[in-house]
């Protein structure tokens, strides 16, 4: 995967003595926090940077030539964005902001409308706060009940039969993520759907994607689910764009979750109509850059191929774990199969704070994820207040690997251990 030179930002050296001019003395950076965001091609800065000097103008509200170009591009941004993840209906995705409001979106316009008090709302220990505290929200709202579904600590995959018992004729709502932001777990996602289908099949079945359409080949349509998210920033493209693709059927008879211009099809002094599907759900100017650029994004990740990508994570995967592995203290959390994990590989040195592993890989140049990776009910579960985190991309090396093991090892020689 020689695509470094594709990348501007990771020419950067960082980290050097105060006293260095320019790159003198500093450190090549090595950027592992692809799990955090992931850097930009040129591909992709290129063509935002192309719509703002040449075709920058607003959608669907103008006959003009820059607007109708505008139109265009961010339409043909849908289509791609469809396609990448086997959506036959583009009208099914819906822009926003990011996999955050994509959840929430589905909290307030479904879940507002359709859990009442006594209902079920089930999510697994492991998810984000993302696909964690939306629903728990709700639930207080509506005085529901919100169960929580266990993990198998060694594993890191979702304790299946203690879903089977949370699951009943109440349930209405099951959220999970395809693949965990910390241990890297990748679930079965299509097997939890026909189990929610089976046991509770008056439910809901919402799948967080965040860190699964960046890293490996995803097909919504063979996945059986009614809701599924991701966003842009973790997969090339830029930041404040992400997607929601919903059943048709569901989307039609849900509340917009923003009211205003754009989304409607008739005001008058009485009352508003909406507008159709997809744009029903994008009041208001949307980030059209956004879309344009996840649209390149989507070309890049095309043209390398979804198989090729999940093939160099699981190289670097297998690597860091096997090299880390040997080096006493180091913890390492998730499933020890790589097959079944993503490009994540969560640790913990000794007794040391990750926050404090983190700071020494810093100034190394070694860019790391610390803390509770917004996922603080994993972290009690787990027994752990923190753990430090190394993600890996189409960008990364194994020779940044070895850059990561040798941070490590001067962790260890810092805190003497």
């Amino acid at each position: 995967m020689n695509r470094r030179q594709d990348f501007p930002i990771l020419n950067r050296k960082i980290n050097g003595p105060s006293y260095a001019k320019a790159s003198e003395g500093k450190k090549p950076l090595v950027y592992l926090d692809s799990a955090a965001t992931s850097q930009k091609p040129k591909q992709v800065l290129n063509a935002i940077s192309d719509y703002y000097q040449k075709h920058n103008a607003n959608v669907h509200r103008g006959i003009h030539t820059l607007s109708v170009e505008a139109t265009e591009m961010y339409e043909a941004a849908r289509k791609k964005v469809a396609d990448f993840v086997g959506v036959k209906d583009p009208a099914e995705i819906i822009f926003v902001r990011n996999a955050t409001e994509a959840i929430n979106l589905v909290a307030y316009s479904w879940g507002r409308f359709n859990i009442s008090k006594g209902d079920e709302i089930v999510v697994t220990v492991a998810e984000h706060h993302s696909n964690f505290v939306p629903w728990q929200q709700l639930a207080i709202q509506k005085q529901a009940k919100f169960k929580v579904v266990p993990i198998n600590k060694e594993t890191g995959e979702i304790d299946l039969k203690a879903l089977g018992k949370l699951l009943t004729k109440k349930t209405k709502i099951v959220a999970f993520a395809h693949v965990s932001n910390v241990l890297g777990t990748i679930n079965d996602v299509l097997h939890l759907s026909l189990v929610v289908r089976r046991l509770a099949p008056q439910a809901i079945v919402l799948v967080d994607g965040a860190q699964a359409v960046p890293h490996m080949p995803v097909d919504i349509s063979e996945i059986g689910c009614d809701f599924y998210v991701f966003t842009g920033h973790k997969m090339l493209g830029p930041t404040g764009i992400g997607v929601l693709w919903g059943r048709r059927e569901l989307l039609e008879t849900m509340t917009p979750f923003l009211f205003g211009g754009e989304m409607i099809s008739k005001v008058s002094l009485e009352k508003s109509t909406w507008n159709e599907l997809p744009w029903k759900f994008e009041a208001g100017t949307p980030d059209i850059a956004g879309a344009i650029g996840l649209g390149a994004a989507v070309d890049y990740l095309d043209k390398i191929g979804m198989d090729k990508v999940r093939e160099h994570d699981v190289e670097l995967t297998k690597y860091a774990i096997e090299k880390l592995s040997k080096i006493d203290g180091v913890i390492i959390y998730g499933p020890k199969d790589v097959k079944k994990r993503s490009g994540v590989v969560a640790f913990n040195v000794g007794s040391i704070h990750a926050h404090d592993v983190a700071s020494i890989l810093d100034s190394e140049g070694i860019a790391v994820r610390s803390g509770h990776h917004c996922a603080q009910p994993l972290m009690d579960f787990l027994g752990v207040s923190s753990v430090a985190r190394a993600s890996f991309y189409l960008y990364n090396s194994i020779e940044e690997v070895d850059r990561l093991v040798e941070g490590v090892l001067k962790v260890k020689e810092v805190f003497k251990i």
